[in-house]
């Protein structure tokens, strides 16, 4: 009987690369995940809900169809994250003045704190990670998640068809 790898290692051939590579990227999303519940004890905001409003801070009167794309989520993904945000006084949803049928979205100023502060968050830990890292593997990171993303999105738009 093969023995399991520890769970120090970093990486088992075994699992083949595919497996591997998703081991890791379960690995990323479960560490998302602790550090958006202890952010949301600390700040009020969970992981998400923090990038919703540093995309906000960055382009003030972007509508949630927009803020949708950039995510790449489909729009009735971000309902619940907006609506949170909204009623917690972070985020103002408002009608656009030039396009009526249009709504954009605002920091408040209790939003545009959060926006400020730093320590603490998923992003303040990214940021640690990539200024440690030499800039072309930073650069090769990006291109691969690209890619997976695009790949994972074409795969399933075909499966909807």
């Amino acid at each position: 009987m093969r023995k399991a790898p520890s769970r120090n290692s970093r990486t088992d051939p075994s699992l083949g690369a595919a497996v591997e590579f998703l081991r890791l990227l379960w690995a990323v999303d479960h560490g998302l995940q602790s550090s958006s519940k202890r952010m949301a004890r600390s700040l009020g905001v969970t992981g998400p809900q923090r990038l919703v409003i540093r995309i906000a801070g960055r382009i003030p009167g972007i509508s949630p169809g927009e803020l949708a794309e950039i995510l790449h989520v489909h729009p009735s993904t971000l309902t619940g994250v907006l609506t949170r945000l909204v009623e917690h006084g972070l985020l103002a949803r408002r009608g656009d003045t030039r396009d009526r049928r249009r709504m954009i979205l605002t920091l408040t100023e209790k939003g545009k704190a959060i926006n400020r502060s730093s320590a603490g968050t998923v992003e303040a830990g990214v940021r640690r990670m990539l200024a440690s890292m030499p800039a072309p593997d930073v650069e090769a990171a990006g291109r691969v998640l690209r890619r997976l993303a695009a790949d994972l999105t074409e795969q399933s738009l075909s499966w909807t068809k």
